[in-house]
């Protein structure tokens, strides 16, 4: 059977076809679909877990268990989890587990540009590349092979390209899942220094048969054309090095750690120039020159910054680039913005009236650094808007600095990891002010459940993790509730939690718009009433917009953008905006 599908969809397909049985992921772009496509298939058990260390766990007891396994996240997640990658190295496998891993090279979604071969390389296990959604779908059964022949976990490695790339991909047929025996071993599972020392020889000897079988696995091809450039190259980029290049020969690799370095210095010498196309980090050039091979093009003329391209290497090989026609000048910016009717806008516009320090995180609501808000002014990881938020307050009371940091958060990256940092304030005596996003998803990544969503990834009811009392727990004695959408109460709370000494929180407890679908009445614009102050427009809603009217510009609202939630009115010193009930707003 043929089907035109995105490499996540292959995964998930190749998950679901090679006897996969246990799957867990944290949502993160470019990843995200893989683990969405395991649960619309419906054929074997998958699961959000609250972040990708718990993923990764849970993988890991699956595979102990005798189930094949699948952990999935984004290239930083990998940070989240490498505390149990860097042990599962030495534990090994029962049953294979795959972890999948998507880098996001040119960080269209990303708040950093990473290369996840070198977890590989770290962690001293092997990592296949796929370079089209075929090889996806056919290195999920390569990958569990490999993981268990060699007693290792495997990472499946795609980027931005690949995961969300479409193309043909022909099914296999299914291999019915087989669950292994479930044993007891300590010397294996526990890894005290007396077993960790005896492992680690093992990891090291276990890394030179895989180099070994490097060598001879299809996985990696020669490609012999005109020799007189021969490229080395994997993933997305050989698809770019067979558009720019297509007489050149090409070592393509499927694996990419252990590198077969045989291979490489038989097809060195079959061609006149060596090129190295990869992107990102010199992972591959490092590791051929330290062979002693010499490497005529690679990082010396590609970059290590951004994507690799057909014109890149087209040009780093001397060849005819083509014709990029330039932007119009002077387009005016659009940036992204909250979604209309969203609770963040509200919140985001009373933090940048007062102007105080603002520690961000990861989600939506990052969007409040930029202009015209402005009202966001760090952003590090996962969970760090608390953590960081802490220190700022205790260099501020060292210093004799009176102003208490505000630190915004939402609830999935709360459950994520923002939990640990809020405890640490509360026993530490903090003195910040924690203001929690409550949108009963994880919004940024597209809608998915979470632990506060009451619904597992399969749809199954679940319980509902109530945000006050798991505060309270915490260690936490101010907790209070607002609704972002009364600028009016937003601002006393807020100012109440600046001034009350000792840690705060705030929770805003509005459902995402977007996931919930919920609709409102749009507002319209009283002409007569409306000066053209433009006061209302700091809300940064994308529904509103200026007319001309007589001499005047005056705002308009977009009815099919606005989603009616009074933001704007209440910015508005005029009384020009209220809504239409019940009219049809197509009209308007």
């Amino acid at each position: 059977m043929k089907k035109i599908i995105s490499g996540n969809e292959a995964i998930a397909l190749g998950f679901g076809d090679f006897g996969g049985v246990f799957a867990s992921g944290y949502p993160g772009t470019p990843s995200t679909e893989t683990l969405e496509e395991v649960a619309r298939l419906g054929d074997v058990y998958c699961e959000w877990a609250p972040n990708e260390k718990v993923a990764l766990e849970s993988a890991i007891g699956g595979s102990i268990a005798g189930g094949r396994s699948l952990s999935t996240m984004k290239h930083v997640g990998v940070n989240v989890a490498a505390d149990a990658l860097l042990t599962l190295t030495y534990t090994g496998v029962n049953a294979g587990l795959i972890l999948m891993v998507s880098d996001d090279p040119g960080m269209h979604s990303s708040q950093n540009e990473q290369d996840s071969r070198n977890y590989a390389k770290f962690a001293k296990v092997p990592m296949l590349d796929p370079s089209d959604s075929q090889e996806a779908y056919e290195m999920v059964r390569a990958g569990f092979e490999i993981s268990e022949q060699f007693d290792t976990p495997l990472m499946l490695r795609t980027t931005t390209r690949i995961s969300h790339a479409k193309g043909v991909v022909v099914q296999q047929g299914k291999i019915a899942p087989q669950i292994g025996e479930w044993v007891k071993d300590v010397p294996k599972y526990v890894m005290l220094p007396n077993f960790g020392k005896l492992k680690h020889i093992e990891v090291e000897a276990r890394l030179l048969k895989l180099q070994k079988f490097a060598e001879t696995t299809p996985l990696n091809r020669i490609e012999m054309r005109d020799t007189e450039f021969g490229i080395i190259t994997s993933g997305v980029s050989y698809q770019h090095v067979r558009e720019s290049c297509p007489n050149a020969s090409i070592l393509k690799l499927g694996m990419v750690h252990p590198l077969p370095t045989q291979k490489i210095r038989e097809f060195a010498k079959s061609v006149k120039h060596l090129v190295i196309v990869e992107e990102m980090d010199a992972i591959f050039e490092e590791q051929i020159l330290a062979m002693g091979i010499n490497v005529e093009i690679g990082k010396n003329k590609l970059p290590l910054c951004g994507e690799i391209n057909a014109d890149l290497i087209s040009a780093a090989l001397g060849g005819a680039v083509a014709e990029v026609t330039s932007p119009v000048a002077g387009l005016p910016q659009r940036p992204p913005v909250f979604c209309p009717s969203c609770a963040h806008r509200g919140l985001f516009t009373i933090l940048s009236k007062l102007k105080v320090f603002v520690s961000g995180d990861i989600g939506c609501y990052t969007l409040g650094a930029l202009p015209p808000m402005s009202a966001m002014h760090s952003v590090i990881d996962m969970g760090a808007s608390i953590s960081a938020a802490h220190g700022m307050a205790k260099v501020n009371a060292i210093a004799g600095r009176d102003e208490k940091p505000v630190a915004v958060i939402g609830d999935s990256t709360f459950f994520h990891s923002g939990m640990t940092g809020l405890m640490s304030m509360a026993y530490n005596g903090g003195n910040a002010l924690v203001i929690i996003m409550d949108n009963r998803t994880t919004g940024m990544t597209g809608g998915q459940e979470n632990p506060g969503t009451g619904e597992t990834l399969q749809g199954i009811p679940a319980r509902q993790v109530e945000m006050v009392p798991l505060v309270k727990a915490l260690g936490i004695d101010n907790v209070m509730e607002l609704n972002a959408y009364d600028l009016k109460e937003t601002e006393a709370a807020i100012k109440k939690g600046l001034e009350t000494p000792g840690p705060y929180v705030l929770i805003d407890k509005n459902p995402c718009i977007l996931r919930y679908k919920i609709r409102k009445s749009a507002m319209i614009v009283d002409q007569d009433k409306c000066t053209g102050c433009r006061a209302c427009l700091k809300v940064a809603c994308m529904a509103l917009g200026l007319t001309a009217t007589g001499e005047k510009q005056k705002v308009r609202v977009d009815p099919n953008v606005c989603n009616g939630c009074g933001i704007c009115k209440q910015t508005c010193k005029f009384d020009a905006m209220h809504t239409l009930e019940g009219e049809n707003n197509a009209n308007l």
